[in-house]
């Protein structure tokens, strides 16, 4: 278990780790759509920001999310297998969630599995609500629950 894992900016060289854990882990049986490429755009992206959680220099979890003037999208989010259940998904939320009401941003939503409990009980924790399902929504073979969780900007 780590104390706590250092949160900060992904750089491109980043792009690898992030892309083989969400194929691995995210995107399991869909086929591969984030790929190094997508993500390294991502990273690059002015108006997106991607993040890693580090135990040394290893990369044990990450979050890619894009941001409109009021409205923020959690693309990718994802805890690589041996550090999930210590608290390193609940410190890139918190890393997130405190960017998100700095800016300003009003809400912002996510989609998953509708098979992943594990992420929805995650998701709910941290103040999501599900607002809406759609049948095949992953490659036309699995549903996604969409979730979305309102904010407050923070006080100055």
């Amino acid at each position: 278990m780590i104390a706590a894992p250092e949160i900060g900016l992904a750089s491109v060289v980043d792009a690898q780790a992030i892309a083989l854990l969400a194929r691995d882990e995210i995107e399991q049986g869909l086929g591969w759509s984030w790929t190094p490429a997508r993500v390294q755009r991502c990273i690059r992206d002015a108006h997106s920001n991607a993040i890693v959680a580090r135990d040394g220099g290893r990369v044990i979890g990450f979050a890619l999310m894009r941001y409109d003037a009021d409205h923020a999208h959690l693309l990718l989010f994802g805890v690589a297998p041996a550090w999930r259940r210590q608290r390193v998904a609940s410190a890139l939320w918190a890393w997130l969630e405190a960017t998100l009401r700095t800016a300003g941003i009003r809400s912002v939503q996510v989609e998953l599995r509708a098979s992943n409990h594990a992420a929805r009980a995650f998701y709910e924790r941290v103040g999501f609500e599900q607002v809406n399902a759609t049948q095949r929504y992953y490659r036309g073979v699995e549903t996604a629950l969409h979730m979305v969780k309102e904010l407050t900007a923070a006080t100055p």
